[in-house]
C-alpha cells in the first residue's frame, strides 16, 4: 500500500481535482490524502476571527462568497445534473453549519471546528467526482482513526489501531480518500495537527499502514538544491537522507514540514516527493541513506533575531548556560543556533512573541545586544567529523558576505550561518556557484 498526499494548490480547482484524480487510479492499494482546497483555509481563519470580533454581518458575507465560489466549482467538476445536484447540495449543508455559529457566542475549540471544513469539503468533492467517473473509492473521515494526546503530540497507538480496523472493513475499496490535518484531541474534540498538516498527517498514516512508500504531491520537481526563488538554475535532488531532508525542510525549505520526517523515519517508510504537474518526474527519495557527497542543498530561514548575552560571570563558571537556558524554556521559545565563548553566548530565535519578557529576564545575568531582521543560512551535506576541507570551502564561498554567527559541528549534515537579511541573496547566490556548481 502507497500513502498518497496532495496539498491545497493540487486541489485548487475543479481542473486540478480531475487531474488528481487521473494520478490516483490504478488497482493498487492507496490511502488519499487531501488538504483543503487552497486559499479556503484562510477563509474559515478569517471567518473565525470575525466572529471573535462580533462582527456578524462580516462574517456571514464571508460564508455567501465561499458557497457561490463552491457552487462554481461544483458546476465545473461533475458532468451530470445528478452528481451536480448532490455536490451543491453538500455545499449547502456546510455553510449551513457554518452559519449556524453567526449567531451566538464563539469559542477557541469551536475555530478548530470551522477550519475542519475545508478537508471534509475538498475530499467529498473527491469522493464524488471518482464515483461519478465509475472509480470505486472509499471516503474515510480522519477524525475517526487520527488523535492527538494531552500534550497536542500523535497518538500513534490509538492510530495504529483505529486505522487498521477501518481499513479492514469489507465494505472498504482499495483507494480510500482521507483529510489530512485534521484531527480529535484526547478529550475527543474536533482538533487539528498545527505543526506540519496534511504532510504530518500522510506521514502518520504511512506509519501506521507500514506503508510501501508515502508521496508527497506539491507544484515542485522535489526537493531543490537552492531556492529557486532567489537563485537561478537550481536543480532537483534526486536523493537525501531523513536527516538531510529535515535539516532542508526547517531552515526554509517549504516543500516539506519537518515533523513530516519523523514518523517516516521512525518507521523506517521511504517519502517520495513528486510534481503534480510534472507527475512523470521521479523527484525527490528520502530514506534512512543517501549517497555519500560534500554539499547537496542550501536553505535559507529569514525572520531570525539573534541574541547576545556578554557577561564576566561566565568566566571559569558552570551553571550559567542552564539560567540562560532556563528563561527561553519559561517563556516556551526554541532556540536555533547557539555560538559560546569564554565571556558571552550567542543565540537565535524566529519566534519574537515573548522576546520582551525573554530580555528582562536575561539581563539580570548581563549586558544583552539585539540583532534583527537577521537569516540563517542553512548548507546540507556530508559534514560528519573528521572530513576535511568543506568548511574552508563553505568559508571562501561566503568570503564576501558578513557572518555573524557560524555552527559547525552539532550536525553530521549541517553547517549554518547567521547573516544580515539584506545578505541574504548574495550568500545563497555565491554558496551555490562556488559549492553546488562544481
Amino acid at each position: 500500500m502507497k500513502v498518497l498526499k496532495f496539498g491545497g494548490t493540487s486541489v485548487g480547482s475543479a481542473e486540478r481535482i480531475r487531474h488528481v484524480a487521473g494520478l490516483i487510479g490504478g488497482s493498487e492499494p492507496k490511502v488519499v490524502v487531501l488538504s483543503a482546497m487552497s486559499g479556503t483555509t484562510d477563509t474559515l481563519v478569517e471567518f473565525a476571527g470575525c466572529l471573535y470580533r462580533n462582527r456578524r454581518q462580516e462574517a456571514s458575507d464571508i460564508i455567501r462568497n465561499l458557497e457561490v465560489n463552491y457552487y462554481m466549482v461544483v458546476t465545473e467538476l461533475f458532468r451530470t445534473d445528478d452528481y451536480i445536484f448532490r455536490g451543491k447540495e453538500f455545499i449547502r449543508t456546510i455553510c449551513t453549519y457554518l452559519r449556524s455559529f453567526v449567531n451566538k457566542d464563539f469559542y477557541p475549540l469551536q475555530e478548530k471546528a470551522v477550519v475542519a471544513q475545508g478537508e471534509i469539503i475538498s475530499t467529498t468533492l473527491m469522493n464524488y467526482y471518482l464515483e461519478e467517473c465509475g472509480v470505486p473509492n472509499t471516503l474515510l473521515s480522519a477524525l475517526e482513526y487520527m488523535r492527538i494526546d494531552k500534550d497536542g503530540e500523535p497518538d500513534y497507538f490509538y492510530i495504529r489501531q483505529n486505522i487498521t480496523r477501518e481499513l479492514s472493513r469489507p465494505e472498504v475499496r482499495q483507494l480510500v480518500i482521507t483529510q489530512g490535518f485534521i484531527c480529535r484531541n484526547a478529550y475527543g474534540e474536533i482538533d487539528n495537527l498545527r505543526r506540519g498538516g496534511s504532510d504530518y498527517s500522510a506521514a502518520l498514516v504511512g506509519a501506521a499502514v507500514e506503508a510501501e512508500e508515502i508521496q508527497i504531491w506539491t507544484d515542485i520537481d522535489g526537493f531543490h538544491n537552492n531556492d529557486p526563488r532567489v537563485v537561478e538554475g537550481t536543480r532537483a535532488i534526486r536523493r537525501l537522507s531523513f536527516e538531510e531532508a529535515a535539516e532542508l525542510a526547517y531552515f526554509g525549505a517549504k516543500i516539506l514540514h519537518p515533523s513530516s520526517v519523523q514518523p517516516a523515519a521512525r518507521a523506517n517508510i521511504p517519502v517520495r516527493l513528486k510534481n503534480t504537474l510534472n507527475p512523470g518526474d521521479e523527484g525527490t527519495l528520502i530514506t534512512a541513506a543517501s549517497p555519500a557527497g560534500n554539499v547537496k542543498a542550501v536553505a535559507a530561514k529569514s525572520g531570525i533575531t539573534a541574541i547576545k548575552i556578554k557577561s564576566t560571570n561566565m568566566l571559569l563558571a558552570y551553571g550559567f548556560l542552564r539560567k540562560v537556558f532556563e528563561v527561553f524554556e519559561a517563556w516556551k521559545t526554541p532556540i536555533d543556533m547557539i555560538t559560546t565563548s569564554e565571556v558571552a553566548v550567542s543565540l537565535t530565535i524566529d519566534n519574537t512573541a515573548r522576546l520582551e519578557q525573554i530580555l528582562r529576564n536575561l539581563a539580570q545575568y548581563g549586558i544583552v545586544e539585539v540583532d534583527r531582521d537577521m537569516a540563517i543560512i542553512c548548507i546540507v551535506g556530508d559534514c560528519s567529523a573528521g572530513k576535511t576541507g568543506l568548511g574552508a570551502r563553505v568559508m571562501d564561498a561566503l568570503a564576501e558576505v558578513p557572518l555573524r554567527m557560524i555552527s559547525y559541528g552539532g550536525s553530521e549534515h549541517n553547517i549554518s550561518v547567521l547573516v544580515k537579511e539584506g545578505d541574504k541573496k548574495k550568500a545563497m547566490v555565491d554558496l551555490s556557484r562556488k559549492l553546488l556548481n562544481e
